[in-house]
């Protein structure tokens, strides 16, 4: 098509992030988040910060219940597209934002009773990759292991962040302002 679109979903509330890419065309993953806004986007495979004026995009308009909206520059004739959509839910997940002072601790609550199973965390006012931590790999305290998704190499270790009962621990981050999307252990 061309122009605005709505798209209907069924998450039942307002989707807090939304990924989206083209899957019979070559461009980036788009990245939509609450704590940012409509006038903001964010490119899952790069590592720069948030950009404004995004309006191309989300039409500055804030997904609802029932819908989520985007401009012509992503309702493109010929294109066949796929999005996920992220929200939080009581106890299971959370999407968000934080600040974080590099040689502090930021306990990130996210309301969970054991701590999180998985977490994807990614500065918006500065340069950084997009980090995924999971169980598997081990969300310890000390060194873990996890992916960055803005590449394609392989997972590296480093004390990045640490369990906390109700969601995790930023430890030894860059000092930025970051946004993130967390699953209940």
């Amino acid at each position: 098509g061309s122009g605005v679109r709505t798209i209907n979903h069924n998450l039942g509330v307002a989707p807090e992030m939304i990924w989206i890419k083209g899957r019979n065309a070559t461009m980036s993953w788009i990245v939509y988040h609450a704590s940012l806004g409509n006038d903001y986007v964010m490119r899952l495979e790069q590592t720069s910060a948030a950009s404004s004026g995004s309006s191309l995009y989300w039409n500055n308009t804030d997904p609802t219940s029932s819908v989520w909206t985007i401009n012509s520059n992503l309702n493109t004739s010929g294109r066949n597209y796929i999005a996920y959509l992220f929200a939080s839910l009581d106890g299971v997940s959370k999407c968000g934002s934080f600040s974080h002072t590099n040689g502090s601790t930021t306990n990130v609550d996210c309301g969970f009773s054991n701590g999180s199973k998985l977490v994807i965390i990614k500065s918006t006012d500065v340069t950084g990759h997009w980090y995924l931590f999971d169980s598997v790999r081990g969300i310890v305290s000390g060194n873990e292991n996890y992916l960055r998704i803005s590449l394609s190499n392989q997972q590296i270790s480093a004390d990045f962040i640490d369990p906390y009962s109700s969601g995790f621990a930023v430890y030894d981050a860059p000092t930025a302002n970051y946004i993130f999307y967390a699953v209940a252990a």
